[in-house]
């Protein structure tokens, strides 16, 4: 299992690339959890916390696709870092100035959201360069999800440390330093500084012109709601259960489930299209997440979260490839930031919902939404089967590059779009 991993990983420029987007994007993968316990820290309500963080969403929705289409178009340098140093000054404002006023405390979140850097697509735009072949990018959208789920493990509990020590202002701060340091990682890298796109269509549309992609992206906003409303329903669990930590263990528990998950789906080469084997691996996905709305003692529910997120890194990682075989010409890093978007906008929708479900209901209502995030997700790839399984183009990883116009991918390997 790890052999093919380690390769990917010994090859020049992957290691220090995925590590940069990691830690790029420790602001965007822990900004939900250092929202809601800033929010409670500061005598918020869950209904505000939960409002925070959905405007937070909402924003980085709009931004990822528009600052993913900048990076087409202009590079990848003069978009990302500049973008993530101003999402940082957005937390770092919420930080300091806190929740006396409430204008400036959604103006900041929001300012934070719209300019976090697409640094999650502009990797999976620079693996076919980096990597060369089809065999190795397919692990590569593996590794890299499974990587996701480290950060999702190590986030959480680095955010419940840093509370600990210090306050969950000075959560937001470092965390969000920590993000200009890894963008810095990735746009010095040759690779970022060398890419450019292929030459696409003009069409205000972009890459949502493939229907295709439009039945992805609704079926992963479902995923995004069920994996926001967790963020909430994990607060109101370890405050019913009195203790903190409780949050960051069942987070961590999340992660690592889908760490183990995203590992063996990797390790191996899959027959059939991806588009099918989606269907199946988002029905288990679904199936996890409903024993949650149980809410055990702690063991239990520790046990749960982790069986809850065994699907979800396998999911994303075959999102990946369905999002590769469907994404007109010239859109590689835009198609991918909407992939962000989506989880965006499902995460705020799941996290503005959760809050007064958890004041309505108790702990077991907001887990609730899950499981029906989950199953909806389901119905969508179902309701959508015939679109999905006709890709409208060759995927990018069959005969030369599109992103490699110095040509350093070997031969017969591409990237180019066919629309």
């Amino acid at each position: 299992m790890a052999a093919g991993y380690l390769d990917i990983l010994r090859t020049r420029h992957a290691a220090r690339l995925l590590a940069g987007t990691l830690v790029g994007r420790l602001p965007n993968g822990t900004a939900h959890i250092a929202i809601v316990l800033f929010t409670r820290a500061e005598g918020g309500s869950y209904t505000l916390a939960g409002a925070l963080a959905a405007a937070y969403g909402l924003a980085t929705a709009a931004g990822q696709p528009l600052l993913g289409r900048a990076v087409d178009l202009y590079g990848q340098p003069r978009v990302q870092l500049p973008a993530a140093v101003v999402s940082a000054l957005g937390m770092a404002a919420l930080a300091l100035l806190g929740l006396d006023s409430l204008p400036a405390a959604y103006a900041a979140v929001v300012v934070a959201g719209v300019f976090t850097p697409p640094l999650e697509g502009g990797l999976r735009a620079l693996w076919p360069t980096v990597l060369g072949r089809e065999d190795r990018v397919h692990r590569a959208y593996a590794m890299d999800a499974v990587a996701q789920e480290v950060m999702f493990t190590v986030g959480p509990l680095l955010v419940t440390v840093l509370v600990s020590l210090r306050s969950p202002a000075a959560a937001l701060l470092v965390i969000n330093a920590l993000g200009v340091l890894g963008a810095l990682s990735v746009v010095l890298s040759e690779p970022s500084r060398t890419w450019r796109s292929a030459p696409r269509e003009a069409h205000w549309l972009g890459a949502l012109r493939s229907r295709g992609l439009l039945a992805l992206l609704g079926a992963f906003f479902f995923v995004g709601l069920a994996l926001g409303s967790i963020t909430v329903a994990g607060v109101a669990y370890a405050d019913d259960h009195g203790r903190e930590s409780v949050y960051g263990w069942l987070m961590a528990a999340l992660g690592l489930g889908a760490l183990v998950g995203g590992a063996v789906y990797g390790a191996r080469q899959w027959a059939g299209p991806p588009e099918r084997r989606l269907r199946v691996v988002v029905a288990l996905l679904a199936l996890g997440y409903l024993p949650l709305m149980l809410t055990p003692g702690v063991p239990a529910m520790t046990a749960l979260a982790a069986l809850a997120g065994v699907f979800l890194a396998p999911a994303i990682a075959c999102s990946f490839i369905v999002v590769d075989r469907h994404a007109p010409q010239g859109t590689v890093t835009e198609a991918f930031s909407w992939l962000v978007t989506t989880f965006g906008v499902g995460a705020a929708a799941g996290t503005a919902v959760a809050g007064p479900a958890v004041e309505l209901g108790g702990t077991a209502w907001s887990f609730a939404v899950a499981g029906a995030g989950g199953v909806a997700a389901l119905l969508v790839l179902l309701a959508t089967g015939r679109v999905l399984a006709a890709p409208g183009r060759t995927p990018a990883v069959v005969a030369g590059s599109e992103n490699d116009r110095n040509g350093a991918a070997e031969p017969g390997f591409s990237s180019g779009h066919k629309a």
